[in-house]
């Protein structure tokens, strides 16, 4: 019965997030399914571990979270986002325009901005690259999404992203492990990601559908109105420098970069308060989220069910990377998020994982790289917030645009996640 319960707890959640259903009142009604048919007392389960749980990811990670969405978005209202774009495409033109948006959200993402906020600083430049090339609009949410969501996030060293900082929580680790996996990788989620969205693009046009305006008109800068890119590309730089070359914390690294973002293109932003607000609003609203269905995973651990999927999970045959890679990237698929699915599974496992190591001489390395990389592959579940966030603001149904998401951002990368646990098992960090 208790391992019934932990799997329609997950379907629900599954089902509620798809809906579109808010997951502040969902996780814990699908807390309390667990814990009534795991035998809890569901008033305690939810007051003391659901909310332990909550409260705890909370204290943890919204530092990081309020710190990211307020550079974002200063980075997205000064036009400093655009600046490095244009920068990026006059470089390599746009006659490449899938290569250059995945490249140019990539850049934004590794210096440290959100996914969730980088659709609204790309979608403009994108959609007048793919005017030029006559390339279908519903081919924009899988691209700027891969270089969001992606290598950039997940394989490429030293990423500021909370992915790539998780782990180290618990291993030890630092955010440029297992750096030479890391980067081949990177390679093939970019290339792969690349090569799919050029064939799609190709077979797009040749049944007619090519470029076609959307129906509400989108505002954009004008260049000449935008800060110089070196200026706005500082504070990324800074970012990345302070956490991996100078070992500081993540926190420190991400205020330098706010300020640094203010400080040199004061010029370009009116009203500094009112981007501040909307930063700290959209970051309110995803930490909720995320700790949402992180309480919902300290439910499901106390219920006998769970020793039995940990069990079966732990003894999966071969490389303990396996049982590591099925299990953060179900629980991150079930959860809907990334970073919460990779919190649930390090939470539960991590202690397993740290011995399993021990006993096989896998480096905790490994184990970091290929449980950020794992978490994302079934994150891209219909119901993800990133999915759907990206397929409304683009104006593009799941129906038109999905499958080429599912591709860049779950298939590709799960064959990265298969060559990461290959050459983990081998040991080439």
């Amino acid at each position: 019965m208790s391992l019934f319960g932990i799997f329609l707890g997950l379907a629900l959640l599954v089902l509620f997030a798809f809906k579109g259903k808010s997951l502040l009142w969902a996780a814990p009604l699908c807390a309390f399914v667990v814990a009534l048919t795991g035998g809890l007392e569901p008033l305690s389960a939810y007051t003391e571990s659901y909310m332990s749980g909550f409260v705890g990811f909370v204290k943890d990670w919204f530092p990081v979270f309020l710190l990211s969405a307020i550079f974002g978005k200063v980075m997205e209202v000064t036009g400093g986002a655009q600046s490095i774009t244009h920068f990026v495409v006059r470089r390599l033109g746009s006659q490449r325009a899938i290569f250059v948006s995945i490249l140019s959200a990539a850049i934004m993402a590794y210096g440290g901005i959100s996914g969730f906020v980088i659709i609204f600083a790309m979608y403009p430049i994108v959609l007048g690259l793919f005017r030029e090339a006559n390339i279908s609009r519903r081919l924009i949410p899988a691209t700027i999404m891969c270089g969001s969501f992606t290598f950039a996030t997940a394989a490429l060293p030293g990423t500021p992203a909370l992915q790539n900082l998780i782990p180290s929580e618990y291993f030890g680790t630092e955010a440029t492990a297992a750096p030479i996996t890391g980067l081949v990788c990177s390679v093939i989620m970019f290339a792969g990601a690349v090569l799919w969205l050029d064939y799609r693009a190709r077979a797009l046009r040749n049944k007619g559908f090519g470029y076609d305006e959307p129906a509400a008109a989108v505002p954009s800068r004008p260049e000449d109105a935008l800060p110089n890119p070196l200026f706005a590309a500082i504070p990324f730089a800074a970012i990345v420098i302070l956490l991996n070359v100078l070992k500081q914390d993540i926190i420190l690294a991400l205020l330098a970069g706010v300020i640094l973002c203010v400080v040199l293109n004061r010029r370009y932003i009116s009203d500094i308060g009112a981007a501040f607000n909307v930063g700290a609003a959209s970051a309110v609203l995803a930490i909720m989220n995320t700790s949402a269905t992180v309480g919902f995973g300290s439910v499901i651990r106390l219920v006998p069910g769970f020793a039995v999927l940990t069990a079966a999970v732990l003894g999966i045959g071969g490389s303990p990377l396996i049982s590591e890679a099925v299990a953060v990237s179900v629980l991150a698929g079930a959860a809907g998020s990334a970073s919460g699915g990779l919190t649930i599974a390090l939470d539960a496992m991590s202690e397993s994982f740290i011995a399993m190591s021990q006993a096989s001489g896998i480096s905790l390395d490994a184990f970091h790289r290929v449980a950020v990389i794992a978490c994302g592959c079934l994150g891209v579940m219909p119901h993800d917030g990133g999915v759907v966030t990206y397929l409304s603001y683009c104006g593009i149904s799941h129906k038109e645009g999905y499958l080429d998401m599912l591709m860049v951002v779950g298939v590709i990368p799960l064959a990265s996640t298969v060559v990461a646990i290959l050459m983990g098992t081998a040991g080439i960090l």
